[in-house]
């Protein structure tokens, strides 16, 4: 009997919910539920729990108990949804009624109802109309494809809104503004919001109601691929708006701080609801972004399409062309930084005429040191490198307007660049070009790297650009002579000049250099140095726009064509008037030694000795690497070669009949090397291999 009570109970209670929901859903049609068994299946949801009722989320229960909590008889206790709110749960010792089970909250039930529902759950009719339903839900579920094209219509109707918002309301609110006060120029307005007129023009009149066209019949096409085709190409418009977005922004931080009647009209604008809290700047963001969120879009449309589907080639098509137009987009990002970056770099210069052009493409700049020609120092100097000249520039002291001064603009076209090895400026390279040449040392190996590959990349694609492949087929000069032009190249192009450290005596008459009557000159021709003597001379160099300088009597008659003079002719070399070898191929051995001992003046001095391969058993000592004439020789027939004392393990002897000569080298393993060539000439042994070797 008990289990019976327990059905009849759960049975009513479901019969006075679906009674309860009839009655309180029939007078207002808003409160209706949807045509479904949804309703039904949340009542098939209820907790059962094991003796207490089951309480239904849309039935009203009283509790008697609540009366009494809230005239503050009883406690309060917080219950969760899921709890019942009353539990009369008989104990053992107590029988219930039907009556009691039921609760004082339950109606009666009527026949016609219980009949009606017998009837519907003995034919099982009641299981098959809600299968129709579920099926349905599945059937309808919306393909992904199309969930993809509802947003793209979506966010093109508020993007709408948005270009409405920035050309009707704010563009037009401040032009009526700016004619009216006078506070400010329609054309700063019109610079700020650029062709945002021609671009909502363009959505709002073509894209948006040919888009929702295509979407209202998408039941007999479903494709969106060939109306993106035709429209995407009128996209590229956007890449002016984007280009001048910067500048724009510029502008309107700058007047909204110095105008405050235009002020005013964006912060009552920003205000209202219409701009929905939003200042004018993020707005002018949303036509940036509004290319790249297409390309999002329509990027996943094609991967989310069947490989069957009708639209499949089309949006691919149309996925390519919105690239093209973000592409144009970024082109015109990079455009608008390119000359914003050489504009900055032509106020540093000072503006000058001959340097300004907007073709211009600045490829590197940096501070660099320059290797000084007349002293053993170096000098601070600042580099811009373009795609079609290098200028060699000064940093000015007080820098009122420009901050630095060009010294020296060498042109791309004709230059050339290598490293240099030389041990005392390290990490130093050579620009030659036809205006000048140049020695430049750098901060560090990588820093000079840098500096080379850039610029052999503007040499070679200045090379290409004349239908050339020179420079990029040779490449850089490392193996050339380093301080020889060829011949046909003479004037034509700047020399490198010969420090004057490098050399003693004049690269011509070998007549010694002194402080008072015989002083260093460079011929602007070939950069010997040369005394004052040979250089009393003057021709025009094509380089330097065929303007007199000095050249040497050699480089005059070679440019002029004009006879030497007979008192000017050379006379008979003398006995130490042999060029140093300075590459090693000239040599059988070359490097400095320090000379030791009072035969080589007061204290002891470094010189630059050489065995050379023409002469190989005179050892030829020379003031520097450059000299044209020796400062003595020594005859190595005869002589003995031995180490020094033990204290210095660098040094070593030539003794001969009572003659001593001592020499320091820079290292113990350079010492044996001149150890035993020395010894190899002094014993009359000649040299024949092709290593470099001194052989019997």
């Amino acid at each position: 009997m008990e289990r019976e009570g327990d059905s009849l109970v759960k049975v009513f209670n479901l019969l006075t919910v679906i009674e309860d929901g009839r009655a309180s859903h029939k007078p207002q049609a808003k409160d209706r539920p949807p045509k479904s068994c949804s309703a039904s299946s949340r009542v098939g949801q209820l907790t059962p729990f094991s003796s207490g009722l089951l309480v239904t989320p849309g039935a009203e229960t009283k509790d008697p108990s609540s009366e009494q909590e809230q005239h503050g008889l009883m406690p309060k206790k917080p219950q969760s949804p899921m709890e019942p709110v009353f539990d009369m749960t008989p104990g053992p010792w107590q029988s219930e009624s039907l009556e009691d089970k039921l609760g004082p909250g339950h109606r009666a039930v009527s026949t016609r109802l219980l009949s009606s529902l017998r009837n519907k759950i003995s034919g099982g009719g009641w299981r098959k109309s809600c299968e129709p339903t579920v099926n349905t839900r599945i059937q309808l579920q919306e393909p992904e494809e199309n969930k993809i094209v509802r947003e793209l219509l979506e966010t093109e109707q508020t993007y709408v809104s948005r270009l409405h918002l920035l050309d009707q309301v704010f563009f037009e609110e401040l032009l009526k503004e700016a004619r009216s006060s006078k506070a400010f120029s329609e054309d700063v307005v019109k610079l700020i919001f650029s062709n945002i007129s021609s671009i909502h023009q363009f959505h709002s009149q073509f894209f948006l109601p040919e888009l929702q066209r295509r979407v209202d019949e998408w039941a007999a096409v479903p494709r969106i691929g060939d109306v993106i085709q035709k429209l995407a190409p009128f996209l590229k418009m956007y890449s002016e708006y984007v280009k001048n977005f910067e500048r724009a922004a510029e502008l309107l931080a700058i007047w909204m701080e110095k105008c405050p009647p235009f002020q005013e009209v964006i912060t009552r604008i920003q205000n209202s609801k219409v701009s929905g809290n939003l200042t004018l700047q993020h707005h002018m963001l949303e036509p940036v972004q509004r290319i790249p969120r297409y390309e999002l879009l329509l990027k996943e449309y094609v991967q989310k399409l069947p490989p069957d589907a009708p639209d499949q080639m089309d949006a691919q098509k149309a996925l390519d062309m919105i690239f093209s137009a973000a592409q144009h987009s970024n082109a015109a990002i990079t455009e608008m930084e390119r000359l914003q970056k050489l504009w900055d770099v032509y106020q540093r210069l000072g503006l000058e005429d001959d340097i300004v052009d907007p073709s211009n493409e600045l490829l590197q700049e940096g501070p660099i040191q320059k290797i000084s020609f007349r002293h053993s120092s170096t000098m601070e100097r600042y580099l811009f490198l373009f795609n079609n000249m290098l200028l060699y520039c000064v940093p000015k002291v007080i820098q009122v307007g420009a901050q630095f001064q060009v010294r020296t603009r060498i042109d791309v076209a004709g230059m050339k660049v290598r490293e240099l090895n030389d041990v005392e400026y390290p990490y130093s390279f050579l620009v030659s070009g036809k205006q000048r040449t140049l020695e430049l040392q750098a901060q560090s190996l990588e820093e000079m790297n840098t500096w080379i590959q850039a610029c052999q990349r503007a040499i070679d694609q200045i090379g290409k650009r004349h239908d050339t492949f020179k420079a990029a087929a040779q490449g850089p000069e490392g193996n050339a002579e380093e301080h020889q032009l060829k011949s046909e190249e003479l004037g034509i192009r700047a020399p490198q000049w010969v420090r004057d450290k490098m050399v003693t005596m004049c690269m011509r008459c070998k007549t010694p250099f002194n402080a008072l009557t015989r002083r260093r000159h460079h011929c602007r021709a070939c950069g010997y140095v040369v005394c004052a003597k040979c250089s009393d001379y003057r021709a025009g160099l094509k380089y330097d726009d065929n303007r007199l300088k000095r050249v040497c009597l050699e480089c005059y008659v070679f440019l002029t064509g004009n006879l030497l003079p007979e008192d000017k002719e050379d006379k008979k070399k003398g006995i130490l008037e042999k060029e140093s070898s300075k590459v090693p191929e000239q040599s059988l051995m070359c490097s400095f030694l320090q000379l030791l001992g009072d035969k080589w003046g007061k204290g002891s001095s470094r010189g630059w000795c050489v065995i050379p391969r023409d002469d190989p058993l005179v050892l030829y000592i020379y003031a520097a690497p450059q000299d044209m004439k020796a400062h003595t020789s020594i005859p190595l027939l005869g002589y003995q070669v031995t180490s020094g004392p033990l204290a210095d393990p660098r040094a070593f002897q030539l003794q001969q009949s009572g003659l001593v000569y001592s020499f320091r080298a820079e290292s113990e393993d350079l010492k044996g090397q001149w150890m035993k060539a020395i010894d190899r000439a002094a014993r009359g042994q000649s040299f024949t291999g092709p290593e470099g070797e001194l052989s019997d």
